[in-house]
This record gives C-alpha cells, sequence and structure tokens, in this order.
C-alpha cells in the first residue's frame, strides 16, 4: 500500500474526531498523510502526566487507561482521542495513558503536523474556528 493509499484510509477516522470535524475531506486526507500507526504492548506507557506533548493518538484498536492525579482512572477504547492540546501547544501532558491491553494507536507527531499547518493555512483556520466553538461552550457553562 502507498503512503497515499495509507493516508485515505486514515481520513475518515479523522473526521470523527471532534477537533478535525469542520475539515475538507482534502484537507483530511493531507493531515492523515502526517499520522502514523504505532502499536503498544499491555502496560506499556504511551504518555506521562507533566512531561511535554508532542502527538495526538487516535485509539484504532484495543483500550487505554487514562490516569490523572486526584481522579479516578478511564478507559478509552476504539476512536477514542488522547493528546488533542498538546497536538497544539507541546504543552505538559495532563495525564498518564498506558495500555490497557495490546493496542494500535494513530499518532500525529507535533512537528509534522505544525509543518502541516505552515504549508496549509486552511487547515489552522479551521482548528481555530473549533476551538472558538469549543471556547465559546466552555464560556457559557459558567
Amino acid at each position: 500500500m502507498s503512503p497515499t493509499d495509507d493516508a485515505r484510509d486514515w481520513t475518515s477516522v479523522l473526521a470523527e474526531i471532534p477537533l478535525f470535524q469542520g475539515l475538507s475531506n482534502r484537507d483530511l486526507r493531507r493531515v492523515a498523510t502526517v499520522a502514523t500507526v504505532r502499536r503498544y504492548h499491555e502496560q506499556t506507557e504511551i504518555i506521562r502526566a507533566g512531561e511535554p506533548g508532542d502527538a495526538l493518538y487516535v485509539v484504532l484498536d484495543g483500550s487505554v487507561s487514562v490516569h490523572r492525579r486526584g481522579l479516578r482512572r478511564s478507559e478509552l477504547g476504539i476512536g477514542s482521542v488522547f493528546g488533542e492540546m498538546s497536538l497544539l501547544d507541546g504543552g505538559p501532558r495532563s495525564a498518564t495513558v498506558f495500555a490497557a491491553e495490546p493496542v494500535t494507536c494513530l499518532r500525529i507527531a507535533r512537528p509534522r503536523f505544525a509543518k502541516l499547518l505552515r504549508s496549509e493555512p486552511g487547515i489552522a483556520i479551521a482548528l481555530l474556528e473549533e476551538l472558538t466553538t469549543r471556547l465559546r461552550t466552555a464560556q457559557a457553562m459558567f
């Protein structure tokens, strides 16, 4: 399978992620080209709270366990996303995530994603619009 075919395969997965829902099919294909597939063994730490964030992850198969200090553990399954904020700002991780079982994730690395945003400003604008909508919704709750 060529990289282009691979990218088309992940377009439908990316379209389900709220952060990317405002993107056109063309833009989703562009984002898919910077994604890679990663597999983790059960109990493998995928990300650690407090460390700088460098990627977004989409669970393709299996499940992960999310550990946040002072909060109850939660589990994320197929189609779930973690690391969105770090993809955009590179800030510290807010949780530690382990593979609860063998898990396969689609990973979008921040450096490659940032390069894509610089070359495709339309994607950046769509993401800003989505984040603004989220911020308005959050403000309305308070």
